[in-house]
């Protein structure tokens, strides 16, 4: 080496010069080949507990639909790569009135749909309205996602209207923040009509939406749907060629396609197929046992914190794995505006028997617990249940278990007929808004078909509270706001969080830069696979592994 060095000190400069202009060619052609390799991409096939026989995003509340929707259509704002926070999509610019009831949206230029029509104002103007008002002409099938993000249907929402080619306006009947982050849901995708047959049109279409996504629809078969890379892409080209998503069937079905290496990634509900290869992230649905507080014992609110501080997370824990992880806090890791600290499940027994003791109740006191059964479906929640006696046992309740079909139980627990429920929510869209206030506000504490503020809780500080932070959209009032509430709760304790379902992904060892999202939605456009021709491309950051039984933040391959 030190003899290679000496020579080329003693060539002549030119000769030098010549010499790393050589290397810094090959170099670049060798990169130039393997770059070519990595954008063509490959097959990408990932398999689904089920799939949808045509694609409408109007209808993408949850399963398969949502997924396939982000990589085929755009959205006006976008969810990040880690959580609910908004960030531009097809909207590169937005403003609200001083009112909070006009939304404007300035929309990025250069984007077509997948048949190459420009993207305008009047095209999302037209694909909103459909998803919001009842009886619109391009209405697809019913949306239920609309209605739940928009107070009703239309709801919140007055008028969607152009300005002009590049501008979308949305006036509302009343403030409503929260209208940015159900923008960024699937639901709202920005679609482009296909002529039917039964509209004097195309007969060949394979979808009746076109999107303008890093992905298009090229063939619905049974049992999957295939999707084409369309590059170029205002996020970037996709680093897969194709799109292949199939109907997986059970857990074992779809363990061995991949031992088989006929998939290459599988989405699946509440479990991991094999620890290898396997990822997780908390969701936005949440467990939490609801506290009647019109009812002995929970009417006292000492009763109430004692219930909080007996439950033992590790106990919880165990009944979960893997389907969800314990909860410490009301709003899990992936919704913005979450408070941390202190854990609301204290796993302390001694201090509860001295709460109800303050609260002048006996020791042992009864309680029922209702559960829906829900035959096998994960995690269980009869081992939740049995979790949860347990631990309360231990702190001085004495707790029955009444099991009861999903929907059995809804219904007990909207009339008000029981002193403890286990049920789940969901913060849809990743807003605090559509957890805490469903759950804690007078308004949903109603009996009936309508409530969803089943402990029955009634606090006008709170509510006020949750108001101003669903009308303000300065995103920093809003957090304030928020915590303010969360800190409400912990000292009333009318609902204790459990637990946050998991979304799990397996993938082979060749599967780069995967990376889960809370909304169970990732965007996979960036995702590739290592072959030999591709294994000087850009690595993927190093793999967390599969999330342990506490609640972590996302991970990604």
């Amino acid at each position: 080496m030190r003899l290679i060095t000496l020579r080329l000190r003693l060539m002549p400069l030119r000769f030098r010069l010549m010499s790393l202009l050589f290397t810094a060619l090959v170099a670049a052609l060798a990169v130039g080949d393997h770059a070519f390799a990595f954008a063509q991409g490959s097959v990408l096939r990932v398999g689904l507990p089920t799939l949808p026989s045509q694609l409408d995003p109007a209808t993408a509340l949850d399963g398969s639909v949502p997924l396939i929707a982000r990589q085929v259509f755009d959205t006006l704002v976008q969810y990040s790569e880690a959580g609910s926070d908004v960030e531009p999509g097809l909207a590169v610019q937005w403003s609200v009135s001083r009112d909070g009831l006009v939304w404007s949206f300035r929309l990025r230029g250069g984007v077509s749909f997948h048949d190459g029509t420009p993207l305008t104002a009047h095209h999302v103007a037209q694909s909103l309205a459909r998803e919001i008002f009842p009886g619109h002409p391009l209405a697809g099938g019913a949306s239920m996602v609309a209605p739940r993000l928009l107070r009703g249907a239309p709801g919140v929402v007055k008028e969607v209207r152009a300005v002009d080619s590049h501008t979308v306006e949305i006036s509302l009947l009343q403030p409503y923040a929260p209208l940015l982050t159900a923008l960024a849901h699937p639901a709202f995708s920005v679609v482009l009509p296909v002529a039917t047959e039964s509209d004097g049109g195309k007969t060949d279409a394979v979808n009746r939406w076109l999107g303008t996504g890093p992905f298009s629809v090229v063939e619905i078969g049974a049992g999957h749907i295939a999707l084409e890379a369309r590059p170029p892409h205002w996020r970037g080209a996709p680093r897969v060629s194709r799109l292949v998503f199939v109907e997986a069937g059970d857990e074992a079905q779809a363990r061995a396609q991949l031992d088989a290496q006929s998939l290459d990634a599988v989405f699946s509900t509440g479990a991991q197929l094999r620890p290898a290869g396997a990822l997780s992230v908390p969701s936005w649905r949440i467990g939490y046992l609801a506290l009647q507080t019109e009812k002995e014992p929970f009417k006292r609110l000492k009763a109430r914190r004692a219930a909080a501080a007996a439950l033992e997370p590790g106990l919880i824990g165990a009944a979960l794995r893997p389907a969800a992880s314990p909860l410490q806090a009301f709003l899990p890791s992936g919704v913005w505006g979450r408070r941390d600290a202190p854990p609301l499940m204290g796993g302390d027994p001694e201090r509860a028997k001295r709460l109800l003791t303050e609260a002048g109740l006996p020791r042992n006191v009864p309680t029922a617990l209702t559960v829906p059964d829900d035959g096998g479906r994960k995690p269980d929640l009869l081992k939740v249940a049995e979790a949860i006696r347990a631990s309360l046992g231990a702190g001085g309740f004495a707790v029955s278990i009444h099991p009861g079909p999903a929907e059995a139980a809804l219904v007990r627990a909207q009339s008000g007929d029981f002193q403890m429920a286990l049920e789940e929510a969901y913060a849809a869209g990743g807003d605090p808004h559509f957890l805490l206030y469903p759950l804690s506000a007078t308004e949903g504490a109603t009996k009936g078909s309508g409530a969803v503020n089943l402990s029955f809780y009634r606090d006008s500080r709170l509510d006020d509270l949750l108001i101003r932070a669903s009308q303000l959209s300065f995103r920093t009032e809003r957090e304030r706001l928020y915590a303010r509430a969360q800190g409400m709760l912990a000292e009333s304790m009318p609902w204790i969080p459990l637990y946050v379902r998991l979304h799990w992904v397996t993938v082979r060892p060749e599967v780069k830069n995967l990376r889960l999202h809370p909304s169970g939605n990732p965007r996979l456009e960036r995702v590739w696979i290592e072959t030999p021709t591709s294994i000087t491309a850009p690595s993927a950051p190093a793999s967390p592994p599969a999330a342990p039984p506490s609640e972590e933040p996302p991970t990604g391959r």
